[in-house]
C-alpha cells in the first residue's frame, strides 16, 4: 500500500540496487519511467495486494494528479487499467491510428508476452468478445495454433540447439510457406521479446538456397545466453538488444535453424535408379560418386546417343487456348527479336558434347526415331525440352537460351492479369465450396475480400469462421482455387499484386510438364510480346544465355 504512490512517481522506480546489477538485469515488468508516463496522459487506477496482506489498496490517477486512494477487493496481484488515453493531450491523440489499427498492435503486443511466458496464463477481451484465451502450461506449437492458420502452424519443425552457454529452441517453418514479410519472424533474448537484426540475419542465412530474395520464413525463437554477455538498456522500449560477441549468437542461430530445416524439411527418400542396363551387358551398374565427377570418355558415346523416351500426350492447358487464338490483347505491336542480356555468370552445370550420326540399327532392333527439324521462330530456333522443364532455343546462330517453362509461363500470365486490371471475370461452380476458417484465417478475409473479388472469387462469409465459394478464377481449378485461397489467408499475400502473382504461379505450366513443340512455340511467343519478361513474378530469372565467349570459357578453350 505504502509503495503504490511512489510506483507512480518519476525517477522512484529504479531495480538497480548495485553497478554490478547493471551487467545482469534479468527482471522484466514495466521500466521506471513508464507508469508516471502512462498515468499522465490517462485515467489511470492500480490495485495492488501482497499475499500477505490483509486488504488490496488502490490508487486513482487522471492525468498525472492523484484522485483517490484506499482499500479495494482484490485477490493477490496487481491490476493496472488505463481509459481515456491522450485525452488531455490533442496533439499526441491525433497521431493514433485507426481503432482496428491500434487494436491490432496491442494484440501482437499480447501474443509476443503469451510466446514468452508459456508456464502463465493469458486472456484478452476486445470489447465484450474473448479474443484469446491461453491457459497456463500449454505448448509453443498449441498456442501458436491459435495464433497462426492451420496452413502455417501445422508445418512447423522443432529448433533445438546448445553449445557452450549459447543456446537456441524453438520452431521453424517449412520453406515452401515463406511469405512476402517478415512478421512471423519473432525473437526472444533470455524471455525477452526482441526486434534484432543479427538474429534476422542469421535466419535467413540458414534458409539461404531455399528461398527466394524477397520471401521470409516463419519462425518463434529463442535464445538463451549468459546476462553478463547482453545489453537490454539500448532502446527505451526495450525492444532492441546487444550483444557482446555478435559472431557467435550469429553462428548458433544459423547453425540451429539449419540443423532443424535438415531435420524436419528434407526429404527421406531418394530417387530410384535407372535400372535400364547397357545392349552388351545385363548387369545394372549403380552409378558412384566418382562416376558423377568423372570426364566423359569417348567411348561413352560409341554407340550412338541413348534412346528416347516415349513421352505420353500433353493435354491441352486452358491457358495455351488463349495463345493459339490470338495475342494479348495489351500488345499493340510486334516487339523486335528476342535480344535476352547476356549472362553475369557461368553456371557450373556442363552442355553435353554433341552425339555422333545414328547407327543402322540391326534387324532385331526396333527402329529409333530420327531427330525432326528444329522448329522456327521469328529470329530463334527451337531446339526441344530437357528435363520437362526447360526449353532450349538457339538464338541468331551463335547463342544458346534455356528457357524455364513455369517461369515463363507465370510472367505471361502475370502480365496478362495486370494489364487486363480488376474486371473480376468469374466461373461460377456448380456446388459451392465451404471452407472452416481460422481466426487469423478469418482477419485475413476480412482484409483481402476486395481483392479476392477483382480476381475472380465470389465470396460469401455468412457467418464467422465459414467462407462458402460460389465462384473462382476461370484459369484455376477447383482444387487449385482452393489451395490458392488458403494461401492467401495464412498470409501470402497482402496486396492485390501478390495475389496475382500466386494466380499466375498456381494456373502456369510445371516442371515436368511435356509439351509438345506448337505448345512451346505459343509459350515463347507469348512470352516475347511481355513486357518485363527477364524475371518471373517472385523475382527468378526466366532465361540463361550462352554466347560463343561464354561456351569457350566453360570448355576452357580461353
Amino acid at each position: 500500500e505504502e509503495e503504490l504512490a511512489l510506483a507512480a512517481t518519476r525517477h522512484a522506480t529504479s531495480k538497480i540496487a548495485e553497478l554490478s546489477d547493471l551487467s545482469g538485469i534479468l527482471s522484466f515488468g514495466f521500466r521506471g519511467e513508464a507508469l508516471p508516463s502512462i498515468a499522465s496522459v490517462s485515467r489511470f487506477r492500480i490495485t495492488s495486494r501482497t499475499a500477505d496482506a490483509e486488504n488490496a489498496s488502490f490508487l486513482d490517477i487522471l492525468n498525472g494528479k492523484v484522485l483517490e486512494q484506499g482499500p479495494a477487493a482484490l485477490a493477490a496481484g496487481t491490476r493496472i487499467e488505463v481509459r481515456d488515453l491522450f485525452a488531455s493531450v490533442p496533439a499526441r491523440l491525433k497521431f493514433l491510428k485507426s481503432e482496428a489499427t491500434e487494436t491490432k498492435r496491442c494484440v501482437e503486443h499480447f501474443c509476443n508476452l503469451a510466446l514468452s511466458r508459456l508456464d502463465v496464463g493469458f486472456k484478452l477481451r476486445l470489447g465484450d468478445r474473448a479474443a484469446h484465451d491461453y491457459p497456463a502450461g500449454q505448448t509453443l506449437q498449441t498456442r501458436l495454433a491459435s495464433m497462426w492458420p492451420p496452413a502455417i502452424a501445422e508445418g512447423l519443425g522443432a529448433v533445438s540447439y546448445a553449445s557452450d552457454g549459447y543456446g537456441a529452441a524453438g520452431v521453424a517453418g517449412a520453406p515452401q510457406k515463406a511469405q512476402g514479410r517478415a512478421d512471423r519472424m519473432l525473437f526472444f533474448v533470455n524471455g525477452r521479446p526482441v526486434r534484432d537484426k543479427v538474429l534476422l540475419r542469421a535466419v535467413r542465412e540458414a534458409y539461404k538456397g531455399r528461398l527466394l530474395s524477397r520471401e521470409y520464413p516463419q519462425c518463434v525463437l529463442f535464445l538463451t545466453l549468459p546476462p553478463d554477455d547482453l545489453d537490454v538498456n539500448v532502446h527505451p522500449a526495450k525492444t532492441e538488444v546487444r550483444f557482446r560477441d555478435e559472431s557467435r549468437v550469429f553462428a548458433v542461430t544459423r547453425k540451429a535453424v539449419m540443423s532443424a530445416l535438415d531435420t524436419a524439411f528434407t526429404p527421406k527418400t531418394v530417387p530410384a535408379p535407372d535400372l535400364r542396363t547397357h545392349e552388351r551387358s545385363e548387369r545394372v551398374k549403380f552409378p558412384s560418386l566418382s562416376d558423377y565427377n568423372a570426364p566423359p570418355r569417348l567411348e561413352d558415346f560409341s554407340d550412338g546417343p541413348p534412346e528416347p523416351r516415349d513421352l505420353p500426350p500433353m493435354r491441352e492447358p486452358v491457358a495455351f487456348r488463349a495463345y493459339d487464338r490470338k495475342p494479348p490483347e495489351y500488345v499493340a505491336a510486334p516487339l523486335p527479336p528476342l535480344e535476352p542480356p547476356e549472362p553475369s555468370h557461368i553456371p557450373a552445370s556442363p552442355v553435353a558434347p554433341p552425339s555422333p550420326p545414328l547407327r543402322e540399327a540391326p534387324e532385331s532392333e526396333p527402329p529409333r526415331p530420327q531427330p525432326t527439324a528444329p522448329a522456327a521462330g521469328p529470329g530463334y530456333d527451337y531446339l526441344g525440352q530437357v528435363a520437362d522443364a526447360y526449353l532450349v532455343l538457339r538464338l541468331g546462330g551463335d547463342k544458346l537460351v534455356l528457357l524455364d517453362q513455369h517461369a515463363v509461363h507465370e510472367r505471361v500470365l502475370h502480365s496478362a492479369m495486370t494489364a487486363a486490371g480488376s474486371r473480376g471475370d468469374s466461373r461460377p461452380l456448380g456446388i459451392p465450396l465451404e471452407l472452416t476458417l481460422h481466426p487469423a484465417e478469418q482477419a485475413a478475409l476480412e482484409t483481402l475480400y476486395d481483392e479476392l473479388g477483382k480476381v475472380g472469387f465470389r465470396l460469401e462469409n455468412p457467418r464467422p469462421e465459414i467462407l462458402s465459394v460460389s465462384g473462382i478464377p476461370p484459369n484455376l481449378t477447383t482444387g487449385q482455387a482452393k489451395d490458392y485461397l488458403q494461401a492467401a489467408l495464412s498470409g501470402q499475400a497482402k496486396t492485390l499484386d501478390d495475389l496475382w502473382a500466386m494466380l499466375s504461379c498456381k494456373a502456369a505450366v510445371k516442371a515436368g510438364d511435356p509439351l509438345t513443340p506448337d505448345e512451346a512455340l505459343s509459350l515463347i511467343e507469348a512470352w516475347r510480346r511481355t513486357p518485363n519478361r527477364d524475371y518471373c513474378p517472385h523475382g527468378r530469372p526466366v532465361l540463361a544465355v550462352f554466347g560463343p565467349r561464354d561456351l569457350e570459357k566453360l570448355f576452357k578453350r580461353k
